[in-house]
């Protein structure tokens, strides 16, 4: 049986710095670009009119739609929706959508699809209209939810963990999510609670193989006492490094398949969580050991043998099993 990265022994902390000079500069342009940009937001979010059409004429797909709506004034988003022939039409006359307006921009769409197929060529399966009212309410309510889950997360960690631990776990869990803004921002993915949710998605998928890592750790620290931080941290991620990559490339396959063959309405969720897979196993490798080992040069605790000792890099003083 082919066994992948058996008895690996790569000096991965020897690569910390690379790791965080790619991390900046994927993430500092993204995120300035998010704040010239701004977030693209969802009709969920922002207000405006949804609805669902079933063509039954064949020259009806998403191009000829598009160019179809787009002659009358309106920039839609249109997607596919179940079977090939049903597409998700969201639309607004107005930057800023109104109950007025959402109205008239479904009235709109109708006409323009009348005027360029006939009103045979389809059938309305559903319009529904989302005010500014509704659009800030789910805002807040993603917004909270990212929050609360945020909050579980890291109250599980405060409790699982000596506070080094737990603060180099979150800030790897910060750079997963911070990179993903990066990523939305680059390929300007519309966020909608489908996105919502693929954060939170990414946020625990991270922390469980950073967990996993960092569990190992504190095995390896009791089993290995006389070896310092620095060759314990490496030594943990070997020994972890087969699980995380069978685990991060089963994962990635079936997402990617989902991405390929899923439709155009799960695209941008599905792109986000194959992202999130990537970045999240980078971080677990590259990014929550290395932090931990830069906090404990910082603010040493008491090595195993009660003496706080800090030596070189490779040298720093190893963290007790029982604050651990």
């Amino acid at each position: 049986m082919i066994r992948l990265f058996h008895n690996a022994n790569y000096d991965i902390l020897a690569k910390r710095r690379v790791a965080f000079a790619t991390a900046l500069a994927f993430i500092v342009p993204g995120l300035i670009l998010l704040a010239v940009r701004g977030v693209n937001l969802s009709i969920e979010f922002s207000g405006g009119t949804l609805m669902v059409v079933e063509a039954s004429d064949p020259a009806m797909e998403t191009g000829s739609i598009r160019a179809a709506l787009q002659a009358g004034g309106l920039d839609p988003e249109i997607q596919t929706f179940g079977s090939p022939n049903e597409f998700a039409i969201r639309a607004r006359l107005d930057a800023d959508a109104t109950a007025e307006n959402t109205q008239e921009t479904a009235a709109a769409v109708k006409r323009l699809l009348d005027e360029t197929f006939g009103s045979d060529a389809y059938q309305i399966i559903l319009t529904e209209a989302v005010g500014p009212k509704v659009g800030g309410e789910l805002r807040q309510k993603a917004v909270l939810a990212l929050l609360m889950g945020f909050g579980a997360i890291f109250l599980y960690l405060w409790m699982r963990y000596e506070w080094r631990f737990g603060t180099a776990a979150v800030a790897a869990a910060v750079h997963d999510i911070l990179a993903t803004f990066a990523f939305l921002s680059f390929l300007n993915i519309e966020v909608s609670l489908f996105v919502v949710a693929s954060l939170l998605l990414i946020v625990g998928y991270s922390l469980n193989d950073t967990i996993v890592t960092f569990d190992r750790v504190r095995e390896n620290l009791r089993k290995f006492r006389r070896d310092n931080l620095y060759a314990v941290l490496n030594r943990s991620i070997n020994e972890t490094l087969p699980r995380t990559v069978l685990t991060s490339g089963t994962t990635l396959s079936a997402s990617l398949a989902l991405v390929i063959f899923g439709g155009e309405v799960l695209s941008g969720p599905l792109l986000v969580v194959t992202f999130g897979v990537i970045t999240g196993t980078f971080s677990s490798i590259f990014i929550a050991a290395p932090i931990l080992l830069a906090i404990e040069k910082r603010w040493p605790g008491d090595d195993v043998r009660g003496a706080k000792d800090i030596g070189a890099t490779r040298g720093t003083t190893v963290v007790s099993p029982k604050k651990a």
